[in-house]
């Protein structure tokens, strides 16, 4: 089937042998077609990934650093997100956002994230929002930040039309020279229910939402940025934004109540100069929620190869809790001709059984020493990053998401898939990393470029409080083995108590200076805080040495 841009594509995808509102046999579940077991119920036997920088980021605790307008503490839950240069680190945290060395000194901020778009004018000038997102594009050497309008926007009026051209972003150098000024604070906003978010909402007639990018004019993170507005028809929550030769990538989902989500891409090439730039986007209902391959490396796909995007099966809201597949599209862009712009899909790719971590997001799941509050899971999704590496011309993409495991507890569900000449999809390798009965959930993957796969992800159950752990294997290991042994990057030393909701992702990033170390980033708490901390973590695997 082929969508195209502004059309709503119905997919209502059911699914295949699934008893709907039931926990799937867990056996059944952790057998693949072939039926051999995939689920690895204890750790590897190599020795763990080498930890070879380690530092807090923002969150509770950390010392700012010069330059920085004292942004309001971030919210629950937290977006964390890093992305790694030359020798810069760059971390989002909901609307607060630092820049690091890769020894964990600050260097600037935090500031709100609003900050990157002083003197553009409008709704990205105005205010700090949350769920802002950075990466780096390691084929240029530039940084992309990527900042959601939550509220409805009327651009004349606003100033920051879609498709201007963009103008160069002030600098914000470190230290007293730097003036990134003082955003106002956030209006007052209405009571919320704990956890929720908020549902979709029609386009009214006097505005709509937005999306705002920053795209640096350097690698310096410190430098200039060109900054650019969207218009977004549909509420445009939770973004994944994935780098990709012929665009940047920026999935959205509308809200927890609507099975709806936005597939849109960014004119990169443009951007990267400062031109005139477009985004096209695709609204497709009835899925999970999309992730677009990220590329890791400098290999490039093919000329021309449509971006690959990925969804979990099943649906949370209509009670259908497991699935025996995953879904994958073909996303197609043209930036000559938008009318040939199509997103080919859904393919269904078999794979194990699963059931959702919990049944799912916003569930009580995870179980806390000292307290009947139990952490959300999120488990109804395929985390970010979904990312894709060239090694020697044979072409990957991983995958994760967060399963039921047979010990009661919660695995890590990992999947490398291959593409063909045809660019289609298969499962090379899956497996769930649950090796006793505690629970690993929320991950973020990497490939290095070698093919070794590293995956972080929150680890948890009583009587540990939650924190963050590696596991990782070798490209010529069994398939389906976490062949690493565990390795810890930060012990939780107390209980989260004031909501169930526990950081919405964590984050890999691969490091461009050698392409070998794998930089992580996930939450914990430290002892009687009030709130959480993050803790950055760099993994290099045995055999991928710097060069």
């Amino acid at each position: 089937m082929t969508t195209r841009p502004s059309l709503v594509l119905a997919l209502l995808l059911l699914a295949v042998g699934s008893s709907s509102g039931q926990r799937m046999d867990i056996d059944a579940q952790m057998t693949a077609a072939g039926g051999e077991p995939i689920e690895q119920k204890s750790q590897g036997s190599r020795p763990s990934a080498q930890l070879v920088a380690t530092f807090d980021g923002l969150g509770f605790g950390m010392k700012p650093g010069a330059g920085t307008n004292n942004p309001p503490t971030p919210r629950n839950p937290s977006d964390n997100t890093i992305a790694v240069g030359p020798d810069r680190i760059v971390q989002i945290v909901n609307s607060q956002l630092a820049v690091f060395t890769k020894t964990g000194e600050v260097l600037y901020g935090p500031v709100s994230t609003n900050t990157l778009f002083a003197g553009f004018g409008g709704v990205c000038e105005a205010r700090p929002n949350g769920d802002a997102v950075v990466r780096y594009d390691q084929l240029a050497d530039r940084w992309l930040v990527i900042m959601p309008i939550f509220r409805r926007t009327v651009f004349d009026r606003d100033r920051s039309k879609p498709g201007d051209p963009a103008a160069p972003g002030q600098a914000a150098q470190p230290g007293p020279a730097a003036k990134p000024g003082s955003p106002p604070p956030l209006p007052e906003q209405p009571p919320r229910a704990e956890g929720a978010r908020p549902a979709a909402v029609a386009p009214p007639a006097d505005g709509t939402y937005a999306i705002c990018y920053a795209v640096s004019t350097s690698s310096d993170p410190l430098g200039s940025y060109y900054r650019y507005a969207f218009e977004r028809p549909l509420f445009p929550d939770y973004p994944r934004p994935a780098i990709w030769p012929d665009g940047y990538y920026v999935p959205t989902s509308t809200g927890d109540e609507v099975i709806q989500k936005h597939a849109c891409v960014a004119e990169r090439a443009k951007m990267l100069k400062g031109e005139p730039a477009h985004e096209q986007c695709i609204v497709v209902d009835g899925v999970n929620f999309l992730n677009n391959a990220d590329l890791d490396g400098k290999a490039l796909p093919p000329p021309g190869a449509p971006n690959i995007v990925i969804a979990a099966g099943g649906a949370q809201l209509k009670n259908v809790l497991n699935d025996d597949a995953i879904f994958v599209w073909k996303f197609h862009v043209d930036w000559s001709d938008p009318r040939k712009t199509k997103l080919d899909g859904p393919t269904r790719v078999g794979v194990a059984p699963y059931s959702y971590l919990c049944g799912g997001q916003l569930t009580n799941c995870v179980p806390q020493p000292g307290t009947d509050r139990k952490l959300d899971a999120q488990g109804d999704k395929i985390m970010a990053r979904v990312v894709y590496r060239n090694v020697g011309g044979r072409e990957s993409i991983v995958a994760t998401h967060s399963v039921n495991s047979t010990s009661a507890g919660g695995g890590v569900r990992w999947y490398e898939l291959t593409l063909d000449k045809n660019r289609d999809v298969h499962v090379h390798q899956q497996g769930t990393y649950a090796p006793d009965a505690f629970y690993r959930w929320m991950a973020s993957a990497a490939i290095d470029r070698n093919g070794n796969i590293g995956i972080g992800y929150s680890f948890g159950g009583a009587p540990n409080f939650a924190g963050q752990r590696f596991a990782g294997r070798l490209a010529a290991d069994p398939p389906g083995q976490m062949t690493l042994h565990e390795a810890l990057l930060a012990s939780g030393e107390g209980a989260q108590t004031n909501t169930l909701r526990w950081e919405d992702y964590t984050q890999t990033a691969m490091d461009p200076t050698d392409d070998c170390t794998i930089w992580y980033v996930g939450d914990y708490l430290k002892k009687e805080a009030p709130s959480y901390s993050t803790r950055v973590g760099a993994f290099r695997m045995p055999g991928c040495n710097t060069r």
